[in-house]
């Protein structure tokens, strides 16, 4: 798969993106195979459309109802975009060191909480043409990796608070969405 600016062009048609509580988002991911080559090209356009519009920095393919291994993320340095689209992302290292930071999710709008992560990860993915690759991160984007690899295994930034937290903030979600 070609990894070029018109195939990750972010004028594609957007995807309505799934709001907690639905079971989509609860979902372990199946990893991306050869196979999956077409439907994945097809896809990454319109997801970082979807994150763009949104706005958001990262989504993973669960949120838009796709079951696959992949995520789009963009921090855009400077105002200027820089996508980013990992196939079959993996952690396979993290610091000891971790601090809180203010998180929130496409998938819980207007949804926001203090969580402890580590403050730096090494993330193993291959690209849109198949290649490995392997990426030392910190700060912002160690967070951003670590907060849409969580989607891929079906857990949301929630799952990291307390309980009564994590209760309080979904009862907060639920009546938002019915207009209360």
């Amino acid at each position: 798969m070609d990894q070029t600016p018109a195939t990750l062009a972010p004028d594609a048609p957007t995807l309505p993106i799934l709001i907690a509580p639905h079971p989509m988002l609860r979902a372990k991911a199946r990893a991306i195979v050869p196979a999956d080559a077409r439907p994945v090209a097809e896809l990454v356009p319109r997801m970082l459309a979807t994150m763009y519009a949104a706005p958001g920095i990262g989504l993973a393919a669960p949120q838009v109802g796709v079951g696959l291994r992949l995520v789009v993320l963009d921090l855009q340095p400077e105002g200027e975009r820089r996508p980013r689209v990992l196939l079959n992302p993996e952690l396979i290292a993290a610091s000891r060191e971790s601090e809180p930071r203010e998180e929130g999710c496409l998938s819980l709008p207007n949804q926001y909480a203090d969580v402890v992560r580590p403050l730096a990860v090494t993330v193993r993915y291959q690209d849109l043409a198949g290649t490995r690759h392997q990426i030392q991160a910190e700060g912002l984007l160690a967070r951003c990796l670590q907060h849409e690899i969580d989607h891929l295994d079906g857990v949301l930034f929630v799952d990291h608070l307390s309980a009564l937290r994590r209760n309080m903030i979904m009862r907060k979600l639920a009546k938002e969405q019915r207009g209360e």
